[in-house]
């Protein structure tokens, strides 16, 4: 096998974890991808005879491209360290496992509250278990530093409103926007979407309430072929084409029974990648 075969099988392996830290640092399924493949272009251009812990090599190049997209993607500065203040001790390495579990679908909602550097040291730390030597060095910082950034994110996530878990209960929200949809119901929509809600696709992004009902409204033809799904174990909906194969999917994060996030699907695959489940 020639080495640059060698190279992209030894990529392969470690992409579906680049691709999981990516995505709990973008929330975005698309942006996730376009960081991971990055990443490759980087391996690829580099001297990787030199490196010793590819696994942990990848991780670096990943973040820093997530982080540098997060800073490019907000124009709120971050926070200054306070250089007397010490890291607040947390309840103990149990509590916190229990709440990195916990936070998958929640961390989608969480990451709007979050500086970029904070989201970094959360996700890479308490997330994917990577020492705060190896934060710092990404965030060129110290590892004080470092642990505080994550432990104001843990506070954060503690404190946030977790998605609604009765599956049944999102279902009844989503299908009310489709039901609007369908009708281009702009006032209904707005009922069922949070006034922060987040609309991403692969080349795409829209924010706000009204700026997303807007958008949803003009595709009424689409919602009425819709038909009801788990999309990526999330309530959604998937439109199929003349052989019944997926052509379009939308997977929606429910919070206090609004919408929160809606993530559209379009490129092939992605589409084979999200898990469409149809639903009687």
């Amino acid at each position: 096998m020639s080495h640059p075969d060698f190279l992209a099988e030894r990529f392969e392996a470690h992409r579906p974890r680049l691709h999981a830290v990516a995505y709990r640092m973008l929330g975005s399924f698309a942006e996730a991808d376009d960081a991971v493949q990055e990443a490759w272009f980087r391996l690829s251009r580099s001297q990787s005879r030199g490196i010793d812990n590819l696994g942990g090599w990848l991780t670096t190049v990943v973040s820093r491209v997530c982080l540098d997209m997060l800073r490019s993607r907000t124009s709120r500065g971050e926070e200054p360290l306070e250089p007397d203040r010490r890291p607040e001790p947390v309840a103990g390495p149990e509590q916190d496992a229990l709440l990195a579990d916990s936070v998958g679908v929640a961390l989608l909602v969480v990451l709007q509250t979050l500086t970029p550097a904070e989201r970094l040291a959360f996700v890479l730390h308490d997330l994917f278990a990577v020492p705060f030597e190896e934060v710092a060095a990404v965030l060129d910082r110290t590892p004080a530093a470092a642990r505080q950034l994550a432990s104001r994110a843990r506070r954060r996530v503690r404190g946030a409103q977790a998605p609604d878990a009765d599956l049944r209960r999102q279902r009844v929200v989503v299908d009310a926007f489709l039901a609007a949809a369908r009708e281009g119901d702009f006032e209904g929509l707005l009922k069922v979407l949070d006034p922060d809600v987040v609309a991403r696709a692969e080349n795409w992004v829209n924010a706000g309430a009204a700026a997303v009902a807007r958008g949803a409204a003009s595709f009424a033809h689409a919602a009425r072929q819709a038909r009801t799904a788990l999309v990526g174990g999330l309530p959604g909906a998937v439109v199929l084409d003349a052989e019944g194969r997926p052509e379009r999917a939308l997977a929606f994060t429910v919070v206090r029974d609004r919408i929160a996030v809606i993530e559209f699907f379009t490129e092939p695959g992605r589409l084979a990648a999200a898990g469409i489940v149809l639903v009687p």
